[in-house]
């Protein structure tokens, strides 16, 4: 019943990566945190008499009779526990505690670059988004991207087309947003996986969209932005790259990637881009620490 467990954790509000981690450091797994006494839940760092109440008030036999509904519509659950947890995120401060998936990971997985940009791309950024997705994955690299319109879309269609891709939602998994990706969110669960840190019945909100963004990158050994305003989210996407000690990539052309460009990003000029270099740059493990000083941070 562990994994109701960790569903059960997610529910307490106030407990993230941080202090998840803390409390099975102090109670050794997730079952014997909800077999502890209040009185040694709120002696571990951030938790409070109302976050020990819920703890061991939490509906284990019904989360476990969820988790069975779920799994008949082919939505698993994966947790810090299970070995099919992607492995380059795993070890993230914010790492989510868990993740609904449709699809499958495979371990070739670990090898993964996101594609991001904006939702409304010119076509010239659409046909390198999916050039750029075609090429890497004939390569042997996975393609992750967040399921939008614009660049992610293209970056997704071209990955399917010679291998596999991972979509991060910014909903629950029952509803795929936008609505017009229903079909090729159905094409990745067969190519690839459909990721979501959220409970499947969550409908997307801005901040959700946004929490995701660390998802994208922390499953990636790099993230390449092909094309971006002075605000896109897929500048934050960068951000969180970075901070996580991942490679960041610009295609220059546009306020958001020139700015990345300018505060150290790599460039990638699409009239000249050798796929098989850049897969093996890419193929090199990320630092797991902030990156080299050239690259230490865009603002």
């Amino acid at each position: 019943m562990a994994n109701a467990h960790w569903l059960a954790l997610t529910t307490v509000s106030g407990i993230g990566g941080v202090t998840a981690r803390k409390l099975i450091e102090r109670f050794g797994d997730i079952e014997s945190i909800f077999e502890a006494p209040p009185g040694e839940l709120i002696e571990v760092p951030r938790v409070t008499e109302a976050m020990a109440a819920q703890i061991l008030a939490a509906p284990i036999e019904q989360l476990e009779s969820e988790l069975l509904s779920l799994n008949d519509e082919g939505i698993d659950l994966l947790t810090w526990d299970d070995a099919r947890f992607p492995t380059l995120l795993r070890p993230l401060p914010d790492a989510p505690m868990v993740l609904f998936m449709r699809g499958m990971l495979k371990r070739t997985d670990d090898n993964a670059v996101a594609i991001v940009g904006t939702r409304e791309p010119t076509g010239s950024a659409v046909e390198v988004a999916q050039s750029i997705g075609r090429e890497l994955a004939a390569r042997g690299l996975t393609i992750v991207s967040g399921l939008a319109l614009g660049i992610d879309t293209a970056g997704h269609r071209g990955a399917l087309e010679t291998g596999r891709t991972i979509a991060v939602v910014g909903s629950g998994i029952r509803h795929i947003h936008p609505r017009e990706n229903i079909e090729l969110a159905e094409q990745i669960v067969g190519g690839g996986a459909i990721l979501s840190e959220l409970h499947p019945n969550t409908p997307p909100k801005g901040q959700n969209l946004m929490a995701r963004d660390r998802i994208i990158s922390g499953l990636s050994r790099a993230v390449v932005v092909v094309e971006a305003g002075e605000k896109s989210g897929s500048l934050d996407t960068a951000s969180k790259a970075i901070k996580q000690g991942r490679l960041v990539y610009a295609v220059p052309g546009s306020a958001g990637t020139d700015q990345l460009l300018a505060s150290g990003a790599l460039r990638i000029d699409p009239a000249a881009i050798d796929f098989d270099q850049l897969a093996a740059e890419l193929n090199q493990p990320p630092t797991d620490a902030p990156a080299t000083p050239q690259q230490s941070s865009f603002w």
